[in-house]
């Protein structure tokens, strides 16, 4: 049965014209892949950087879908900056977490990675938006 929830979920059952979105979709694994490397950090980092590596982590794709649904080109374009802030965040955190002996270093190669496809897939999308403002 499709229910939205879980494995049997497909995207042509998508509602939403930001679900259709790879750089959305990637995100979202992007937070579930974040979640995962979180649940190995010491549970005193649980309020600190395990909470603000998953804040980061969701908001990008919380940033992309809400930005999605602005009325102007300009202001889902400012969104896909705050996106970009996030992102960066992120890197910054999980360096601290490498660096502190938190995550893996397949873990933290494999997120870095994923944040690298999403810098250059946000870095279009934004290119489109200016494209489409200077129109």
């Amino acid at each position: 049965m499709v229910d939205g929830k879980g494995a049997g979920w497909q995207l042509e059952h998508a509602m939403f014209g930001f679900e259709k979105l790879e750089v959305w979709q990637l995100a979202t694994n992007y937070a579930r892949e974040m979640y995962i490397a979180t649940r190995q950090f010491p549970p005193d980092e649980r309020y600190g950087l395990t909470n603000q590596l998953r804040r980061a982590a969701v908001s990008i794709s919380a940033n992309i879908a809400e930005g999605s649904r602005k009325s102007s080109t300009k202001d889902f374009n400012r969104y896909v900056e705050i996106t970009f802030g996030s992102l960066m965040e992120t890197i910054s955190h999980l360096r601290i977490a490498k660096d502190q002996a938190f995550i893996q270093e397949s873990d933290y190669l494999r997120l870095y990675a994923m944040a690298e496809q999403l810098a250059k897939m946000l870095s279009g999308l934004r290119n489109h938006l200016k494209r489409d403002t200077n129109s």
